[in-house]
Order: structure tokens, then sequence, then C-alpha cells
């Protein structure tokens, strides 16, 4: 299902900057110096006299409106990343803004101007899932910067839309350099070479700006290089005014400016901060100290001149969003679009593309036919936190894993259900009982049942946003990859029935199941992450064979922590993909599907673009600008089941030649493809040009070097994706 847009002849006529800023610079020459500092901070206060009224800016649509009362609630940003599909996240962000719209039309209509009722909102989060232990990954879109551009890329423009007008606004957060300890982000000073700048941290904004013209950029907490985010020249005024020509507005992280000085002890008061804010190209306080900016101009710190020119920026957006115009499009939109029934009937259907299935030995899907009784348990069976996510809305048809599969079974199949553990202590459910007091039920119900569900992981209450994840030690981090609390002994007590155990494991980060993952009685694992308001149905959907698992790893599923550097040590060297020494335990890229996939017919072509048929190409493969040789792709693609299916075809490039490259190589391209049973397409896709350069230890990207090995198959072309998937890349070699 897509979004149609209303009027597509709006697109070659959007209301540019220029347009917008003209506009805004009328509205704020009329505005005093007072009502200037007003409209500074995200609450911005009504100017009746101007017949202004009160906006705030503060809104979430991560993966659905959130906060703001019934909405759409999509897997987290991490499940849809899994897809590895710009076009459908592109359709699942443009119904984003269709509800974003529709609420706002609504709520502004009855005069509710409050917080998570506008049209300005603060995601998507393109920061870089660099360690497996951060709790706010879940949010984010990998590890990988080239797969985590191409997604932004597509949600930003998915809420933008290509009216005359902005449907809502996209914020990319937060910038930059940000990834963890949640319990330290007030004053941590994140340490990145440029290289690893350039590399790593920046690519995806860079993109966002440039290519998606995304309208606003959030700062991060945190300090760059000595200089906290909300202040710091050199990723504000060199890189994102400078290099990259942004045009929108910039907005603090929450109480982030108040970090500046109380924290960061970098400026000695709240003046001082807004004064170096404004100067370094800041124009929102989502805050508290907006009101101190008349301190720093009678101070001398920053004129009513930068004041202004902040202000008219913030307006330009509003402009741009329509709120100033009578022919508006999105206008039109009813609250009846609201949580449609198409929408929820969307979501379940995409869901699946998200699901991740790490091992199976062939009892996936089950067939209800041959089954008496299955038996689900675990703490995350029964769970609505566990199908949520962080940053949601309340979804209004409430679909557990445990109430999907109990509707997929109806009256044919007995399911024995129980809690079977607590989420991380001791205890299931009351501390009168010896501990483990609900794991007796759940092995009882296993030797019942022809096959276990167990359903594990963590849930936002482990993992999140400083101060959400409440019962964590790590202020929403992971001490380690490790089930919590007795989850594992829970789960070896299944296994030692004999039964069947099919694990499904929620969570928005890699895990690990210290070794059980082996075990012969434990058949299949799935990674659901938190699969969404119609993730109970979609799980069901999946484990009966009603559709099919198709997601890839966005991130490396890693043995254990004692491989990786120092959580607080941004250097990249060990980590993700591109730089680790060890095996994973499952690769970034991998993902098994009910079918089986077969490869042949690779051709590598160094041309012009423009002078071949680009009939395979599009969205996401990895073609846009760049050096004029372009390198292209094609594969035939094969599926060898008896059922239909959805492969991600992967190509990666290695120099195997320049010091700088990345020691595994790197994700160049990516096209998911659709298959009938015994179908053969023949895929084909521009491989991203920056995979034939390095960056150098000063930040420059260069060429070193003329011969590229290139691997296309459906996974990373190392030994342990290949061992796992049972297909092998095909390779080749290309001189440019």
């Amino acid at each position: 299902m897509a979004e149609a847009n209303p009027d597509q002849s709006h697109a070659a006529r959007r209301i540019t900057h220029e347009e917008a800023l003209a506009r805004a610079r009328e509205i704020v020459a009329r505005m005093t110096l007072d009502e200037k500092i007003g409209q500074l901070n995200y609450d911005a206060p009504a100017i009746e006299r101007l017949g202004i009224p009160s906006y705030n800016y503060w809104n979430e649509g991560l993966h659905g409106v959130a906060r703001a009362g019934v909405a759409t609630v999509f897997p987290q940003a991490i499940g849809l990343a899994a897809m590895f599909d710009p076009d459908e996240l592109e359709r699942v962000a443009g119904v984003i803004a269709t509800e974003g719209r529709a609420k706002y039309n609504a709520y502004s209509a009855h005069g509710d101007r409050d917080i998570y009722k506008g049209l300005t909102y603060w995601s998507p989060n393109v920061n870089i899932f660099r360690d497996p232990r951060w709790g706010r990954g879940q949010e984010t879109y990998g590890e990988d910067p080239y797969l985590t551009s191409r997604l932004g890329v597509a949600f930003i423009r998915g809420l933008q839309g290509d009216g005359r007008y902005l449907k809502l606004a996209a914020t990319a957060k937060h910038f930059a350099v940000h990834s963890g300890p949640e319990a330290k982000r007030h004053e941590f000073n994140a340490v990145a070479s440029r290289k690893d700048m350039e590399e790593t941290y920046l690519p995806a904004f860079k993109a966002a700006v440039e290519e998606a013209d995304v309208e606003s950029v959030m700062t991060a907490y945190n300090a760059t290089n000595g200089q906290p985010c909300s202040v710091n020249d050199d990723l504000l005024g060199r890189h994102l005014y400078g290099e990259w020509g942004f045009r929108g507005h910039v907005v603090s992280d929450f109480m982030a400016l108040e970090d500046v000085h109380e924290n960061h002890h970098y400026t000695a008061d709240a003046a001082e901060t807004m004064a170096a804010a404004i100067r370094a190209g800041l124009d929102l306080c989502a805050g508290r100290c907006s009101g101190a900016t008349r301190e720093a101009i009678e101070r001398g710190l920053v004129t009513e001149d930068d004041v202004t020119h902040a202000v008219e920026r913030l307006y330009a957006t509003r402009v741009r969003l329509g709120m100033f115009a009578d022919d508006c499009e999105w206008d039109a939109i009813d609250y009846g679009r609201n949580d449609t029934a198409a929408h929820r009937t969307y979501n379940r259907a995409i869901a699946p593309k998200t699901f991740v299935l790490l091992k199976n030995d062939g009892i996936l899907p089950l067939d209800r036919s041959k089954l008496r009784a299955i038996a689900v348990t675990g703490p995350n069976a029964d769970s609505t936190k566990a199908i949520l996510g962080n940053y949601f809305g309340r979804q209004s048809h409430k679909s557990t894993i445990l109430e999907g599969i109990e509707r997929a079974c109806g009256d044919d199949v007995r399911v024995y259900s129980g809690l079977g553990c607590s989420l991380f202590g001791a205890h299931a459910e009351s501390t009168l009982s010896h501990e483990d007091e609900r794991e007796s039920e759940a092995v009882i119900n296993a030797e019942q049942a022809d096959v276990t569900i167990a359903v594990l992981g963590l849930d936002s209450t482990i993992e999140g946003e400083q101060g959400d994840a409440g019962n964590s030690m790590g202020a929403g981090d992971k001490a380690d990859l490790s089930l919590p609390g007795r989850q594992r002994h829970l789960l070896e007590r299944l296994l030692e029935t004999g039964k069947p155990v099919v694990v499904l494991l929620a969570s928005g980060s890699a895990l690990t199941l210290d070794g059980l993952e082996e075990h012969p009685n434990l058949r299949a694992i799935m990674q659901v992450w938190y699969p969404g308001g119609q993730g109970g149905d979609a799980v069901a959907d999946v484990l009966f064979g009603t559709s099919a698992p198709s997601g890839k790893l966005p991130v490396t599923f890693y043995r254990d922590c004692s491989g990786l550097p120092d959580f607080e040590d941004y250097a990249m060297a060990g980590r993700t993909y591109k730089y680790m020494t060890g095996e994973a335990l499952y690769p970034f890229g991998y993902g098994l599907t009910y079918a089986g996939t077969a490869l042949g017919g690779l051709d590598v072509r160094v041309g012009d673009p423009e002078a071949e048929d680009r009939s395979g190409a599009g969205e996401g493969s990895g073609e846009g600008s760049g050096p004029a040789r372009t390198v292209r792709v094609a594969v035939d693609v094969t599926n060898t089941g008896s059922r239909g299916e959805e492969q991600v075809v992967q190509a990666y490039v290695r120099n195997p030649v320049s010091p700088l490259a990345p020691r595994n190589g790197q994700l160049a391209g990516f096209r998911r493809v659709s298959l009938a049973a015994g179908e053969t397409k023949r895929v084909a896709f521009d491989l991203d040009p920056d995979a034939f350069t390095v960056v150098d230890e000063d930040g420059e990207r260069i060429t070193d070097g003329t011969r590229f090995e290139v691997a296309v198959g459906v996974s990373q072309p190392d030994a342990r994706s290949a061992a796992l998937c049972g297909v092998e890349p095909l390779k080749a070699t290309v001189e440019l």
C-alpha cells in the first residue's frame, strides 16, 4: 500500500528555501526583540497582535506518530532497516506523514497546539549503531553508513512529501558522533579522528542535507572532539552550513544547551551558551535557557541581527509547511486518515520483511495440520512493550505475539501458555515464591506440546534512552549481549525436554544465547526486533507460513563483548563488520528465507550509466552522482524453492591494496527482489562511487588503487555468512 500524493504536479514547484525565507523575513520584521527571543524556544508563545498562534516544535515519528494518541505503530526503526528497502521505507514514512498531518489539522482546528501535535518531527535518528551495547541503537538504521544514508534519505523524503509545501518537516538527529554511553551523554566528549568522521559518522547527515533536503538537524548532547555539539563550529559551521549548504534550521536536543555550561563547563552561564549557539548556527532551544538571550545581547555576546536571522530560519520552515498559506494541499487531509484499516493491513504486511531468520533446520514454517498442541512461553510472549519499542503511539488493535499465535491456531491447535520467567529478575511474579516460580509451568507446557515457541529478549525498560529504560543499570545501555535475568536458564530447561524449540528474539540490538544456538533441540531462531502494533499477528503469519521472513541484519551479532573496544572509545578500529577482526555469530547482511536461492551470470561493467539500460536500477541501489566511470553489477537470481520469496541482493567492494581501506570491504549496493517459486530475475544496480575511494587521515576522500574486488550475493562474502546461508557470493575483479 502506498500513500498517493494528491497532486503530483506540485512536485515540480516545491516552495524554495529562498521563497520561504523572503516570506519569513516579512513576518519577523514586524516582531519586537522580546517577541523574537520568545520564538527561539521550542514551545514558542503566540504573538496575538500579529495573529500568530503558539507553536510547539517537538514531535516524534520514529516508526509512527508517537506520544499523540492512537496511531499506526510500525516496527521499530532497526527492524525497518532490516528490510534493506528504501522504497518501502519511504512508503512507511508517507503513511506516518499522512497520520501526522491528519492529527495536526484536527488538533489545531480545536486550538490544541501542545507538544507532540505539531508538524516538525524530530526523526529520523541517523546515528551509527557502532556498539551493540548502546540502548538507543534500536532507533537507528544500523551500523553501516551507506545503508543508513540510503534509508535516512528515503525516510526524510517520505515524511516531507513531494507537494508544494512540506507534508511534515523531518529532522536528522543527533548531530553528531553520538552512540552512547547513555549515562554520560550530558558531559561526554566523543573523540573521533578526521578519517572516522568522514568515513563513518558524517555520511548519513551529509546525504540527508544534500540528497533529501532535510528541513531540520538536531544537535547531540555530547561534545565532539572537545566542543559541545550545540555550539560546535566544525560540525555546524564547516560541515553543515559550509560544505553541505544546509538551508533549514538547527535545534538542540532537549536540555542540551543547559549541558553546555552546567555539565560540559564550556561556557560560564546560559547567556554565554545562547550566544555561542546562535553564532555557531543553532536556531531553536529545546530547553529553558533561551530566555537568557536578552542578557547575551546586553552583554555584547550576540547581536539582535543574529537573533533575527535565527528566527527567520525558523519561520522559513513554518512557511514551507504551509502554515501561512491558504493553498496548502495537505490541509485537506482529514482526521479519518489516521490509523485506518488499510494502514494496519499494510503494517502487518511489511513486518515479515523486518524479521531476520537466523537459524532454521526446516521446522519453519510450522504445518498446522500436523500439530496437536504448541506451547508459547517467555517474558515477551504476551508483552505489549515487546512489540512497541520506544517512541511509539498507542495501537488501536493490540496484537502481542501470544495473541497472534492464539488467533492463528483458533480451535484447531491447542495453545499452552505461561510466563516462564521474568524479563530481568529471578522472580516472574511474586517474591513470596521461590525463584523461577513460573519455570515448571513452562516445562510442563512444553512436555504437552509438539513444539515450544520461546519468546525471549529485551524491551524498552532494559534498553533505550536514558531515563526511559527504568530497569536498566546502564541508563538504557546493556552491560553485555547475554539474555538478562533467568531467560537462558528457562531456555535450557525447555531444551532438556527433548521437544523442538523455536526461539523468537524481541530486542532492538544484538543478543547471544551463549552457545545454545547450536543445541540440537533449538530448531529455529528468528529476530523479530520490536515488530509494531500488528507485530503479533505478523509473527504468527510467518510461523505458520502465511508469509515469510526476508530481513537481513543491519548490525553485526557478535559472539560476546570480549573482542570489542571500550564502549567509550569512538575509534572505528575493531568495530562493525567493516573493521572487526574476529568471526561474527551472525554477520551484518545475513538472514535466511523459507526458499532457496541460486546465483549466476554475474556481470560487472565499468562505463557511463546514462549509456546503459537502467531498468534494473532503483532508489537505494547505490546510483547517484559520482565519477564519470560508474560501476554496475548485474546478476541472475533464482528462487530454487517451492514457494515465493523476497531476497536482498547485496554487493560489497574491497580494496585489497590500500592500508586506508576497511579491512573487510564495504556494502556498496543492494536491491530487494521478489521471486515466485522457480523464477529467475536479472537484477542490476550501480555501486556507490565512494566504495572505490578511501579516506585518508586528514579526512579527505582520495583514490588509492585501481583494482577492486567485487562480491555479489545474498550476504557478505565472508566464510561465516556463506556457511550459514549456503549460498556463495559471486566474485569479480574490476579495474578503474
